[in-house]
């Protein structure tokens, strides 16, 4: 676990078996990444649509982004629910390990590469702002998720 610059207290992902040993590796320096770009994250985010962000961030600004954790090419090519988050971030982000053919993923989402220690954004994912009370709704349920995580 890191300590968030935020002064948010701790940050981790979950660790409850769904996720692989690499996920979760890619999900620790995803998190610290986004920690050192000024922004909160949380993992293993439900959302309306019955779908789960691997991990969701919150900017000051209130931006928020969905990572999309990849942690090999099979996961990638049976997995596509990805185009389903698209209407609940301001930008969407693939997180890959340094060894993953990035070329396979698609043009229109960001690109991050991490490991257990931390990441890079490799391509910026382009912005598709939310809607008012979209984004309203959203800020509240990470706000109450990691309330009651903190319990």
């Amino acid at each position: 676990m890191a300590t968030s610059p935020l002064g948010l207290g701790r940050t981790s992902a979950i660790e409850d078996g769904r996720q692989s040993q690499a996920a979760a590796e890619i999900c620790r320096g995803v998190v610290r990444l986004l920690a050192a770009h000024g922004m909160a994250a949380i993992s293993e985010v439900s959302l309306a649509n019955g779908r789960r962000a691997d991990v969701m961030g919150i900017g000051s600004d209130g931006a928020i982004w969905i990572i999309e954790i990849k942690s090999c090419l099979n996961d990638f090519r049976t997995d596509q629910k990805w185009p389903d988050y698209r209407d609940f971030c301001d930008r969407l982000f693939f997180a890959v390990d340094p060894r993953f053919p990035q070329e396979v993923l698609p043009d229109d989402a960001g690109l991050i590469v991490a490991d257990r220690y931390g990441g890079d954004i490799l391509r910026q994912a382009p912005e598709l702002k939310l809607p008012a009370a979209r984004r309203k709704s959203l800020t509240l349920q990470l706000a109450r998720l990691a309330a009651v995580r903190l319990q």
